[in-house]
């Protein structure tokens, strides 16, 4: 579908300049000093830069000044109290204050599809699929105030690509199956691309698809303040995937038994993401957007999904050009007492995956304001063409591309975790203001993932996802992020 950006955009500038992140130290940019608009994001919280990150001698994980690492676990080679080796491909995860004085729990992805020798173990009472082409799961890990590992087990199994999820208010962790592989009588006993619910204490006992949140390739999700709406992104292409949001029934608030309700497909309403140009009607792709657009409010509407367990056509093909906002890799999500928070990984010049007159970019995060029903562009990173990209990239600590996975600090500012070229980083961001690196994995080119916070804000974990490492990283937090 070819659209002309300024027949929806009438009124707005529609350049790509004005970019809505700064280098390291960098002056700040107009974007950044900008204010909020009416019905958009709250005050914005500040973060201070971080020092330059110093390399580490034993080649894992650069660091600013001031702060350290430990490693929780390892693929194959920390082990379960069951006795099998850590899984491979660590993704998602939440952490919770532990069920012993002075400890957190941590739930973790593991981003396994089929049969595989690092595989999540099919621990009784924890499996959904026991076919060989379901190596997927979660594990839970206690460790202690410093990040040390105190045991891990396994907290669902037979699952396929658990790539990220979200915490519950009541403190379990929704896990989300990326594919929409269904039963094949051989290696899948059963139909995936469902989201599951799993309990730090290891006995889910139930690990059942949510079917109300829909089949689809789930990335991530957030359950607003009210516990009456779940909103959750997808990570598909041929065509974009988009965002959706789960309604409970009038009346109903989301707790502990919910999973019980949510098994049933027509449970609730589920429902995509429309974002409204200046002509009133969808924006058919979020590259239609640029930094122009910065902290700006769009209004929104929520187009129903016809059949939301994809049974004949996936979820996003039920819809024609023009009824919803599509948006190339939407990634990480998290939710707060305002709204959520939404990213888009990037969209690539030259590919079928952008549209006609949309604009490349190297990722996006979106600010969805529960009670304005509008969404913001809050942090834009222009297409980097820039020698970090390519068979000879090297690390650069001063641009970055690709967010993924998003949390929020416990003062209000946002971590991403980079999966870009060359070294990842792990980025400290303020909606409309400067991203500076805090952590560069030294070990190898692969992404990083999961970012959560401890509340108490004295450790941020971390994955570096292949082979499969989850690090806990401590220092003066509070000095640049509070």
């Amino acid at each position: 579908m070819s659209v002309d950006r300024r027949s929806v955009l009438r009124g707005a500038a529609v350049g790509a300049a004005g970019v809505g992140f700064t280098a390291v130290g960098a002056v700040p940019t107009l974007a950044e000093a900008a204010p909020a608009s009416r019905g958009g994001h709250p005050p914005f919280p500040q973060h201070r830069p971080f020092p330059p990150l110093l390399d580490d001698p034993k080649g894992l994980l650069a660091l600013p000044a001031g702060f350290k690492y430990r490693v929780v676990t390892h693929a194959g080679e920390t082990k379960l109290k069951s006795g099998q080796p850590t899984p491979a491909l660590h993704d998602g995860t939440a952490v919770f204050d532990g069920s012993r004085h002075g400890t957190y729990t941590l739930i973790q992805n593991h981003e396994i599809g089929a049969a595989d020798p690092l595989g999540v173990p099919a621990i009784e009472g924890t499996v959904y699929d026991s076919g060989v082409g379901a190596a997927g799961g979660c594990t839970v890990i206690s460790v202690d105030r410093d990040g040390k590992n105190l045991g891990e087990w396994v907290g669902i199994s037979g699952t396929i690509t658990n790539c990220a999820g979200g915490p519950t208010p009541w403190g379990t962790w929704m896990t989300c199956e990326e594919t929409e592989n269904k039963a094949n009588g051989t290696t899948r006993l059963k139909d995936h691309g469902y989201v599951f619910e799993v309990w730090a204490d290891g006995k889910t006992a139930h690990p059942v698809p949510l079917k109300a949140l829909g089949r689809y390739a789930h990335e991530a999700l957030a359950i607003d303040e009210d516990r009456t709406h779940i909103y959750l992104s997808e990570d598909a292409s041929g065509p974009n995937g988009t965002f959706y949001r789960w309604s409970a029934p009038r009346g109903y608030r989301l707790s502990s038994r919910s999973w019980q309700d949510l098994q049933n497909k027509d449970f609730g309403t589920l429902e995509a993401l429309a974002i409204l140009g200046d002509d009133g009607k969808p924006i058919p792709d979020v590259a239609y957007l640029t930094s122009a657009q910065l902290l700006r409010p769009f209004r929104t509407t929520w187009v129903p999904v016809p059949d939301r367990d994809g049974a004949t056509t996936s979820v996003r093909k039920q819809f024609t050009d023009g009824q919803i906002t599509r948006g190339k890799k939407f990634e990480g999500v998290y939710g707060t007492k305002q709204g959520v928070y939404v990213v888009n990984s990037y969209a690539e010049s030259g590919t079928a995956d952008l549209p006609a007159d949309a604009v490349p970019h190297d990722g996006m995060v979106w600010f969805y304001n529960y009670d304005a029903k509008t969404i913001q562009l809050v942090t834009y990173f222009p297409e980097n063409a820039a020698a970090n990209k390519g068979p000879e990239a090297k690390y650069d600590d001063l641009n970055f591309d690709s967010p993924d996975n998003v949390t929020v600090t416990p003062w209000g500012s946002l971590i991403l975790a980079e999966d870009g070229q060359a070294s990842s980083h792990v980025l400290s961001a303020t909606p409309g203001g400067p991203t500076y690196a805090i952590a560069r994995n030294m070990l190898n080119d692969s992404e990083f993932t999961g970012p959560t916070f401890s509340a108490d804000g004295k450790v941020l974990f971390v994955n570096i996802q292949t082979p499969g490492i989850t690090l806990a990283i401590t220092g003066p937090w509070r000095d640049y992020l509070g």
